[in-house]
């Protein structure tokens, strides 16, 4: 848990604001597929050589935190969501750019979209959003537990009212709340 304490912080510490991502023009040669190589580490960060890649703004549920699934059983929350980002990533092959870098741990948070066909035609899509409103991922906060990203936080509003995903679950041990009690739990911490 302490790892995910520490990534929250590095996100807090490292990261621009929405604002400036959504105005971000990368240029094409930043948009890169994620490899089929990758190793998914959590349900927001995948390792590719020792590049480590985290969705900017997308919170995943904390592996070793337990929810109970729909047939009563205890399950692995984080193992949850990770195996959902694989799947969509593996399924949509979306292309990401990095948004913001934390060269001391070799980390670049990056947003990715992909592109699909539907019955209304080519549609673009967020994988930060696709993961968030499938409900097995959540909105970042920041220190003062505000949404990074406000459009991740309606999605899970959304996901929370359906019910969808882990929100289905009795017991969802939702990751933020877990992380800024630890926070203000840790020597130095906010009361």
């Amino acid at each position: 848990m302490m790892r995910e304490l520490a990534l929250l912080l590095t996100l807090v510490a490292g990261t621009a604001s929405a604002a400036e991502i959504d105005g971000v023009r990368t240029g094409a040669e930043a948009w890169r597929p994620v490899p089929q190589d990758a190793t998914f580490e959590t349900g927001d960060t995948w390792r590719v050589g020792g590049d480590h890649y985290r969705l900017y703004g997308v919170q995943a549920c904390l592996r070793g935190t337990a929810y109970t699934g729909p047939d009563g059983r205890k399950r692995d929350c984080g193992n949850a969501s990770l195996s959902m980002l694989a799947g969509l990533i593996r399924t949509l092959s979306p292309s990401c750019a990095p948004v913001a870098r934390r060269p001391e741990v070799s980390t670049a948070f990056v947003v990715c979209y992909a592109d699909t066909n539907s019955p209304r035609g080519r549609q673009r899509v967020d994988l930060g959003t696709a993961l968030i409103a499938s409900g097995f991922a959540f909105a970042a906060l920041d220190a003062s537990g505000r949404p990074v990203n406000p459009r991740y936080f309606a999605a899970e509003a959304q996901a929370k009212s359906g019910r969808t995903g882990l929100w289905a679950s009795p017991d969802l041990p939702h990751p933020n709340i877990v992380l800024l009690k630890a926070l203000h739990a840790a020597p130095g911490g906010k009361p």
